[in-house]
């Protein structure tokens, strides 16, 4: 039986060496010169395939179906060309053509334009490189069209056109993302898989999958959405997949440098400087990025450096291996959390003068990519994390209390993981179809730590123990957490006919997490005397083992529709880390176990007349055992307590148009542009069943019913401008749906989020090698939150920013 299973295995691997597979090749030159025109982008609309013309201007379509096909030959320098060629059954089709080069510099304007007229790009393709993504909900943002304060990685900006996305806007200097979606906690964006290259970079993808680390949106080439069925691929995660592609190196200079300098509001200024390349074979690209701040909070100023190198080297076209480095520090001063109370009567205010959080976080990825044949490509990932982040500072269940001094409390975490991922990817033909088969396995292992215990008793950040001072400190723990996972995962697409496509996929995992260490239980009297001193040590070892599948299907009627559907098991394992962390805001349930569940998706996308870009879907999610906090009476006092509330679904309508209105209206000159979108998810959510009383029945935290984005860019020439409106309905924070109270001024924690909107406007104007952008984020100048926080950088409400002014300066040479 197992000799059977092999030669099926065998079969299908090599299967795309055994089938004739037909092809479109040849060659693109300038009209003018008869010289070959390289780095044409190729793109076939029919297998939604995109390649690159070579040096010699030479490219090739492999693995095409006969019928029609519709190819656009797209270039900057060049007037875009679209043909429809007909493969009829011979193994190869020549298609040569001549490109007109444009007799003017193209201005902003026109280079946006052209490249909108592609919206098939702005979706990730049903096969990318030994990557498969038909079926399932994704979304392209193409960074180069964003407009805002790119400087600060402004994340209602850049993501404005990704539906349903509940973003936490507390940072001044977008040091980190906390996005979230679909009622999961936007917090340091744990609840997706974040990738940079196609590598992790998340502390611990099991053990503490939280982000700490975002690249700066001024390097970013796009940045790749998949939703919850990306588990069977990239994780177990219920949010999916965000991979952040950095900027290819350039390839047509040996050095090309790239210096935008922003100045802002409060203080602010960043520096962004790269360089990029290629040199024959080998090419690169390298950035360094500075910010520093003062913060729109008194006590919120901030200090980071940022410095990435790619280095790149192609053997022969079907083999190169590129090597990343990453490095990101930065030092912020935590302006605390606030009450109802205060954050009515100055939400600028801060009584937390020495709070601290620093993060040192060191990122390296060596891949490997070869192509066996037309048909089959293999990819290995290694990567690995060398990584610290620190927290002082005096942390007090009562929000409103005044910070008189004495310890502080001191939290360091050191990540040390490395993993590897290797996938193969092979087409072949069935029945007169192609179909593809993608294989993967990743081994994962880190050895994290994490130490609680007493700070300084200073003001500055300094982030050394005092524990020899201050012996009976009650907060103090000290853990390993050793984990290892091993995962085995594959999807294959079936295609039953020209329209029709299947693709089932499986995804094995084996985890095992330990924790190793102690912790000190120091109860003192009212008097300060130590009643209680004992350490309790504890050995952890859960093991588990787990199969998710998933299904996608995909049926394209005509050109320009498609019909989609996903559906995909998901689970999200219990941290040691999160449970051994003293947090005076919150206790954590000593039972809390793992959520399971599954997400599924039904929708239609696709364009009108390359007028009108557009995607609609349903979607639902159900987790059992959803992790969350509730609020419980014990001991005659409410306390707020952490654990596994009980079963929910959250389900909705996500909606996106992109509208070209000036081509829908006007069709004139390429010089104007005029587009507006519109992105709304409808959402609604419930507990089916909970063991803790009065919270069946109740909404999902993070949650709002309603969340609006909107938003019009008009271009001429060199000149872009840009309106965004954004509105989100009010949400619970946890799951006892508790009020807002604003005559209690104690806490700041538990209560909604209302309601809130805001407008941001955006300019940009080139002109030679320059580039002026400016812009005003919050026009109207709202008071409002976004996050009550239970933990670092609060407790309490922490206020989002007022009205703040931008302008950036950008050479590029």
């Amino acid at each position: 039986m197992k000799l059977k299973a092999c030669n099926l295995m065998c079969f299908l691997m090599l299967s795309g060496f055994v089938f004739s597979q037909n092809s479109i090749k040849g060659v693109v030159v300038d009209q003018e010169t008869g010289l070959p025109v390289p780095f044409v982008e190729v793109y076939d609309e029919a297998i939604g395939k995109l390649v690159e013309t070579n040096d010699d201007g030479s490219y090739e379509l492999a693995d095409v179906d006969e019928g029609i096909h519709k190819i656009t030959f797209f270039s900057y320098q060049y007037t875009t060309l679209k043909k429809d060629v007909e493969v009829n059954g011979d193994k190869i089709t020549k298609l040569d053509v001549e490109l007109y080069p444009l007799a003017v510099e193209l201005s902003e304007v026109v280079i946006s334009q052209k490249r909108k007229e592609l919206f098939a790009l702005k979706r990730l393709k049903d096969v990318d490189e030994t990557a498969i993504y038909a079926g399932k909900k994704s979304e392209v943002v193409l960074v180069g069209e964003q407009m805002g304060n790119m400087a600060i990685n402004n994340a209602r900006q850049v993501f404005s056109q990704v539906v349903g996305l509940n973003i936490y806007e507390s940072n001044d200097g977008g040091l980190q993302l906390n996005i979230g979606g679909r009622g999961l906690d936007p917090n340091r964006s744990a609840n997706f898989n974040i990738r940079q290259n196609g590598y992790d970079i998340s502390a611990d993808v099991l053990g503490y999958p939280e982000s700490y680390y975002t690249p700066p949106t001024e390097a970013l080439q796009e940045i790749q959405i998949v939703r919850g069925a990306a588990s069977l691929q990239y994780g177990t995660q219920f949010g999916g997949l965000v991979n952040f592609k950095i900027k290819e190196p350039v390839a047509d200079k040996k050095i090309a440098l790239v210096s935008r300098q922003t100045l802002g509001s409060n203080s602010l200024f960043t520096s962004f400087n790269s360089l990029s390349g290629t040199m024959g074979k080998f090419s690169y690209y390298t950035y360094y990025n500075y910010k520093q701040g003062d913060g729109y909070q008194d006590n919120s100023e901030f200090d980071s450096r940022n410095f990435f190198a790619n280095l790149n080297y192609r053997f022969s076209e079907r083999t190169s291996l590129s090597f990343d480095y990453t490095y990101f520090y930065y030092l912020a001063q935590q302006a605390g959390g606030l009450t109802d109370v205060m954050f009515l009567e100055d939400p600028s205010q801060s009584i937390r003068e020495r709070n601290w959080f620093s993060v040192d976080w060191n990122l390296f990825a060596l891949k490997f990519k070869h192509g066996f044949s037309e048909n089959t490509m293999f990819t290995l990932n290694l990567f690995g994390l060398d990584a610290s982040r620190k927290a002082l500072g005096f942390r007090v269940n009562r929000v409103s209390q005044t910070d008189e001094g004495g310890e502080r409390d001191l939290i360091t975490g050191n990540f040390v993981n490395w993993g590897a991922e290797a996938r193969i990817l092979t087409k072949y033909n069935f029945k007169d179809h192609q179909n593809a088969l993608l294989l993967g396995v990743k081994y994962y292992q880190s050895d994290n730590s994490a130490i609680q215990g007493p700070g300084s008793a200073g003001s500055d950040a300094d982030f050394n123990f005092y524990t020899d001072e201050y012996p009976n400190y009650p907060n103090q723990s000290d853990y390993d957490f050793p984990n290892l996972n091993l995962a085995f995962f594959g999807e294959n697409i079936f295609k039953f006919s020209e329209t029709f496509s299947v693709t089932p996929g499986f995804r094995v995992e084996f985890i095992n997490t330990k924790a190793d260490g102690f912790y000190r239980n120091i109860n003192q009297d009212n008097a300060g005397n130590v009643i209680q001193n004992e350490t309790i040590e504890e050995n952890d070892n859960f093991e588990r083992s787990l199969a998710l599948l998933g299904l996608g299907l995909s049926y394209k009627p005509v050109d320009g529709l498609e019909v989609y559907g996903n559906f995909s098991q998901n689970y999200r394992s219990v941290t040691f880390n999160d449970i051994r962390i003293a947090n005076p805001s919150f206790q954590v349930d000593e039972n809390i176990n793992d959520e399971k569940g599954f997400t599924a998706d039904l929708g239609l996308r696709g364009q009108l007349s390359n007028k009108v870009s557009y995607d609609a879907n349903v979607f639902g999610l159900m987790y059992n055992g959803r992790i969350g906090e509730v609020l419980v009476a014990e001991d005659n006092r409410v306390i707020r307590k952490r654990g596994n509330i009980g079963k929910a679904f959250i389900y909705g309508l996500e909606t996106f148009a992109d509208w070209n209105i000036y081509k829908t209206f006007f069709n004139g000159s390429p010089e104007y542009r005029w587009n507006l979108f519109v992105n709304t998810a409808f959402t609604d959510s419930e507990y089916l069943e909970s063991e803790v009383p009065g919270v069946e029945g109740n909404k999902v935290e993070f949650v709002p019913n309603v969340n609006f984005k909107t938003g019009t860019t008009f271009g001429y020439k060199n000149f872009l401008a840009s309106l965004q409106y954004s509105y989100l309905s009010d949400q619970y924070t946890d799951a006892s749906n508790a009020p807002i109270d604003r005559t209690e001024n104690v806490r700041g924690i538990e209560g909604e989020i209302p309601a809130y909107h805001i407008m941001d406007l955006s300019f940009s104007y080139a002109f030679s090698k320059f580039r002026i952008e400016t812009g005003i984020n919050n026009l109207t100048n709202n008071s409002y939150f976004t996050r009550r926080a239970t933990g670092y950088p609060g407790p309490g409400i922490i206020p989002s920013a007022p009205r703040t002014y931008y302008a950036t300066l950008q050479f590029k040479f």
